[in-house]
């Protein structure tokens, strides 16, 4: 299991990253990112001391853990900035919490992440063909969901994904333990959501290739402070 989107008690999430990746690893996972939310007011607080930890725990347990920020109900017109600070910072994944159907995200979300170019636009709900077109040509990666609620529209854009070439990648939004899924579950939730088993190996390596990128990425990072 590959997981981009997953938080821990430095935003909403229930576990310290320490017990965040133990449980993963315990799952089976090959790699998780711990992509808490924030906005303008938190990247600064939240980024260098989750990559503090993941790289303590890479040293330690045979996972991958990275360090990544997810950007949850801001302006849109703020993501560009806030994007690039992120990657400044040392998030190697950043997502965009895009809108979904059961929260009232600000309505171009979806385009201004997409133009904003970050990794994975996770939920995002009713996405138009012109916004998955906009994702396929920028690398930008449509998340088909564990999370209840959010995997309302799982089949909407996994539709709208095919018809467009815009790449998918599957994650858990884990906010607690029992949101951790085995590769077994993710596979029927990708099944599910309509696709075939082509599909299903495709976006599979989907989210081998971006997390292979970012741990890449990660490994190249001088150790910052969190003071």
């Amino acid at each position: 299991m590959i997981d981009l989107h997953t938080h821990s008690l430095f935003s909403d999430g229930v576990l310290v990253p320490s017990e965040l990746v133990r449980r993963a690893v315990m799952k089976g996972y090959e790699v998780i990112a711990i992509t808490d939310h924030a906005d303008a007011s938190n990247l600064d607080f939240i980024i260098p001391r989750v990559a503090a930890a993941c790289r303590e725990l890479n040293r330690r347990w045979k996972i991958t853990a990275l360090p990544g920020i997810e950007l949850t109900h801001i302006p849109p017109e703020t993501f560009s900035e806030l994007t690039e600070r992120a990657r400044s910072l040392g998030a190697v994944i950043v997502v965009a919490h895009g809108e979904t159907l059961v929260e009232p995200v600000h309505p171009g979300t979806n385009r201004a992440a997409i133009e904003a170019r970050v990794d994975i636009l996770a939920h995002p709900g009713m996405i138009t063909k012109e916004e998955a077109e906009l994702a396929a040509r920028n690398g930008v990666h449509l998340e088909i969901t564990a999370r209840k609620g959010h995997s309302l529209s799982n089949g909407h854009v996994a539709k709208t994904a095919g018809e467009t070439g815009a790449k998918l990648v599957i994650d858990t939004d884990t906010h607690e333990p029992g949101d951790l899924i085995t590769d077994e579950f993710a596979h029927a939730i990708l099944l599910g959501a309509g696709l075939n088993s082509d599909a299903v190996a495709a976006i599979l390596r989907n989210s081998r290739d971006l997390a292979a990128t970012a741990s890449a990425a990660f490994k190249k990072q001088p150790r910052r402070g969190t003071g």
